[in-house]
């Protein structure tokens, strides 16, 4: 049920669009109601709106939250408005020059993808403030009269002064200027009040970029939607206002895989799991996550060769999903995406025009993913011109149909495993002590033949695995953060009370927006924190506020190996980060029962040949129950494969827990055969 200021018996819906599927999921007094629909990647409001109109029924005031891939998509076709920067005279060319790092070190003739904003369309202007933010020249009145005709042409405009995260006044004052232009204007005092420039003036140019379509996306599907609020789900794993997200769409750049990535840490928890990879392999890519005991959040994110330095979740996506398409390249080599069927035409087995081989059409091939089982049984998948597709792949690879298939799902395999050693391997977690939840329309297929990759023992999927990130939004907190640079040194008189008055007045200021928003003073938490460094460092580390001076020395100590604490520290950044709870869906514990039947039987294709399978519905299994691979457990939102050599267990909560034969799961209470 929805809680806080939004009322205690109002129900709630959460939408995950996805690059397939838009999934929808209901909580009202009579518990959780799932569905999913086609995407609509023309329109994503389409299949909203099409997806609340039969879930809900008429059933009167709801709220929504909802995920959205506009923003991303926007970016990474380059489909957003055109944006006119306003910078002082001389900086022009901040976005285009950048920090000057070379991503293809080894390239003869290195191709960088344009600016978002082209050189003819950043216009110059004077005035001038030092770090402290007072005025070394002011701005020039002539030039700020002319500054709308200069402007005319744009359909949004990001205005990006130096040293405007120390005081907004030069800033404030274009703003003034151009409040008469019929288009949208972002400051970089209010998108990211931080120093260094070409992050700041980078983050606010995505922000204009992105602020038309996401405004009348937003605008058209809270009208249509009818819903008492709408709120759209942060990258930083925290909800987001309406208003605010139509303002800084900028925030919802990871809209879509964060509800997954917040969704995930709450069912580890659920069997005594704290440390946890999140596995989310949808229709068109797969994100992943390392969370050891808490969410992990980065401002070192690049998208369409943009940095975008807000907070957000530390999330890697790779290209892989069960509509990336295998092709042989011209060396003879097989590859899987990343181009995806997506949701038109999709997978051949989807019977919509696809001609392509997918992921999704090799499991079919192989008899993984059953054609009576698709979408709970509700759609039958077409086996129609998906032989003769396999074959022509087969026949460049010189092996059988079913061979292909295989190499299709290793090939898949690989990328994302790769994924997963980026995010645990590569920064020092061992994952082998990690459990693996695993998720998304596909995930369920390909979770515990990577945990063995990985060398790990403990595979989780959640009840409908494929609407978790759905389920994440629900219950994601509402969350704000405040964030301003203060540049203050230890070896200054004052710098510890300096910091904490301007921690007071930045809560002060982050409690009162979250009061208007309707949020109880005594149901919102605080966390503040410092970015801090070694004097004459380039780069922070964030630390409790809390006696921030010993915990940097303690932090740098654990990340770099060594400490300086007679050095002088700077405060460079102090945030402020407020959060208030989301819902709480009703837990229904599963009542132990007898050994169930099977509903049935098949076989599968492995490395092995054919081999004979069972095949389970998940809502006949029982706690306590266990399945012996190899076996197929099938539901409405995806399909679980459980190998040989691997078992399953039905934890009361209704996980399903997968672990190695003879290797030990997480301890759960309740677990066990039934008699």
């Amino acid at each position: 049920m929805s809680s806080g200021a939004q009322g205690k018996s109002t129900p709630v819906v959460a939408v995950d669009t996805g690059g397939t599927f838009t999934d929808l999921i209901l909580l009202d007094s009579e518990g959780l109601k799932t569905l999913k629909v086609p995407s609509t990647p023309d329109d994503p409001s389409t299949a909203v709106l099409r997806g609340l109109r039969e879930l809900l029924q008429r059933k009167g005031s709801f709220h929504l939250v909802h995920g959205s891939t506009v923003a991303t998509n926007a970016l990474l076709e380059r489909k957003g408005a055109r944006v006119f920067l306003v910078t002082n005279d001389g900086f022009q060319d901040v976005v285009e020059i950048g920090r000057q790092n070379r991503p293809e070190l080894y390239a003869l003739h290195p191709v960088r993808p344009s600016p978002l904003v082209d050189r003819g369309d950043r216009v110059g202007i004077g005035g001038r403030l030092d770090r402290d933010g007072r005025e070394l020249s002011p701005l020039d009145s002539t030039e700020l009269e002319e500054l709308p005709d200069r402007l005319a042409d744009a359909e949004s405009v990001a205005v990006s002064l130096l040293h405007a995260y120390a005081t907004p006044a030069h800033e404030e004052e274009v703003a003034r200027v151009l409040s008469d232009l019929p288009v949208p204007v972002s400051l970089s005092s209010r998108i990211l009040p931080e120093y260094r420039e070409y992050e700041r003036t980078a983050t606010t140019v995505v922000n204009a970029y992105v602020r038309p379509v996401i405004s009348r996306y937003l605008g058209r599907l809270a009208t249509s939607a009818g819903a008492e609020t709408v709120r759209i789900m942060g990258s930083d794993g925290g909800a987001l206002s309406v208003e605010r997200a139509s303002q800084e769409p900028v925030h919802t750049v990871l809209s879509g895989p964060a509800g997954g990535v917040v969704g995930a840490p709450e069912w580890g928890r659920t069997v005594g799991m704290d440390e946890i990879l999140s596995f989310d392999m949808g229709g068109t890519s797969t994100d992943v996550a390392l969370a050891p005991g808490r969410l992990i959040r980065t401002r070192e994110f690049r998208i369409a060769d943009t940095p975008v330095a807000i907070p957000l979740l530390d999330i890697h996506t790779v290209g892989a999903g069960g509509g990336s398409i295998a092709r042989i390249d011209p060396g003879g080599v097989l590859r899987v995406g990343p181009e995806s069927a997506g949701a038109h035409p999709g997978p051949i087995v989807y019977g919509r025009g696809g001609r392509e081989t997918t992921v999704t059409d090799a499991h079919v091939l192989l008899g993984r993913l059953p054609p009576d089982g698709f979408l709970g049984g509700r759609e039958t998948l077409e086996l129609e011109g998906l032989k003769e597709a396999v074959a022509e792949l087969s026949g460049a690879l010189e092996r059988s149909p079913e061979e292909a298939a295989l190499g299709i799902i290793s090939v898949a395999n690989t990328a994302m495993e790769r994924a997963l050693r980026v995010i645990s391997v590569d920064r020092g977690h061992d994952p082998r002590n990690s459990l693996l939840v695993a998720f998304g329309g596909a995930g369920g297929l390909h979770a515990a033949e990577l945990a063995e990759r990985l060398g790990m023992s403990r595979v989780l999927i959640p009840p409908d695995p494929g609407l978790l990130s759905a389920f994440g939004m629900l219950v994601a907190p509402v969350a704000r953060e405040h964030a301003r640079t203060v540049l203050l040194s230890t070896d200054e008189r004052g710098t510890e009370d300096a910091v904490r008055r301007e921690l007071d007045r930045m809560e002060t200021e982050a409690r009162s927006v979250m009061e208007k928003e309707g949020h109880a003073p005594g149901a919102v938490t605080v966390e503040r924190t410092v970015d801090a460094r070694y004097r004459g460092q380039s780069f922070e580390l964030g630390v409790p506020a809390e006696e921030w001076v010993t915990r940097f020395h303690e932090r740098h100590l654990e990340r770099y190996g060594y400490e300086r604490r007679e050095h002088p520290l700077e405060a460079v950044t102090l945030r402020v980060r407020l959060s208030a709870a989301g819902r709480t869906p009703p837990s229904s514990p599963l009542p132990p029962a007898s050994e169930p039947a099977p509903t049935g039987g098949g076989e599968v294709f492995t490395e092995g040949g054919w081999v004979p399978v069972r095949r389970f519905w998940r809502r006949n299994l029982p706690a306590g129950h266990r399945l012996e691979g190899p076996a197929q457990i099938l539901e409405y939102s995806s399909t679980t494969w459980i190998p040989n050599g691997w078992e399953g267990k039905v934890h009361p909560s209704g996980a399903l827990l997968l672990t190695r034969s003879g290797r030990a799961g997480p301890a759960a209470p309740g677990d066990g055969r039934p008699d």
